[in-house]
């Protein structure tokens, strides 16, 4: 990645010592403990043999990691300085040069937005989504088709993350994560492209149609072996500057090595 950037690694606290050895005067890890509510907690999941955690909390049911690691990316907005929050799944790889500030023009930063993706037949949780940042944010139900805002490389504005947790939190009258987790099904992408559109009438975004990661979401998008890799990776587009492949679709790492080479 070009340019001059501050790279934050959010962990959980128990993974402070794995990673703090990657720490420099550009890279700094920091705990999820230094960012979210004392009253939400971590420990094993005992349905898991102890392998995997639960967040615990007197508001919610228990919530699992990827739950968290989306509250971990909205907290942070609150101990930063940058104006710029650039996120990244851990399983993206950069596979082009890049550099961040070319998203900005003009005062305004680039806003992904896939318009009429979302509808009656959608595969996932994409409804419930919705309805959660209305919920939230205390806008007027979409309208379907609808538009999607999520992808593995989005740009946010620190100013307008913090406006949205400013909002949830006078509108609700109490702890932003509070109010995120009434219910395990929530986006965080979803709630700040519709605060951006539907709340600040899209004040200092633009829209960008095409999204910066081409991922691999769906185990039956392309077979699982190289050769579907190798198909993904040829699908690649010019606005493309990585790439994702989900990690519970149990594709090899040195298959994911070889095709990341490719690309």
């Amino acid at each position: 990645m070009k340019g001059d950037w501050t790279h934050f690694l959010l962990v959980a606290d128990s993974d402070v010592p794995l990673f703090r050895s990657l720490a420099t005067s550009s890279r700094q890890v920091i705990s999820e403990r230094d960012l979210l509510p004392s009253w939400l907690f971590v420990c094993p999941d005992p349905f898991s043999f102890m392998r995997r955690k639960l967040w615990l909390s007197p508001f919610s049911i228990p919530l699992r990691g990827w739950h968290v690691q989306q509250l971990r990316r909205m907290a942070l907005a609150r101990h930063i300085s940058e104006p710029t929050m650039l996120t990244l799944d851990s399983d993206v790889v950069l596979i082009r040069d890049f550099d961040p500030a070319d998203l900005w023009q003009d005062g305004r930063l680039a806003l992904y937005r896939q318009e009429n993706a979302i509808d009656a037949s959608a595969r996932s949780d994409h409804l419930k989504w919705l309805s959660h940042s209305e919920r939230v944010l205390g806008c007027a139900p979409a309208q379907l088709p609808a538009t999607d805002y999520i992808s593995s490389l989005l740009p946010w504005r620190t100013d307008t993350c913090l406006q949205m947790l400013d909002h949830i939190e006078a509108r609700h009258g109490q702890h932003w994560v509070r109010t995120m987790i009434r219910t395990r099904a929530f986006s965080e992408c979803i709630i700040y492209g519709r605060f951006v559109d539907d709340v600040l009438h899209g004040a200092g975004h633009y829209a960008m149609p095409h999204p910066l990661c081409h991922s691999l979401w769906l185990g039956d998008s392309y077979a699982r072996d190289l050769a579907g890799l190798e198909s993904f990776v040829a699908d690649l587009a010019p606005n493309h500057v990585c790439l994702q492949i989900q990690s519970f679709l149990g594709h090899s790492i040195a298959n994911i090595r070889a095709v990341t080479t490719m690309a």
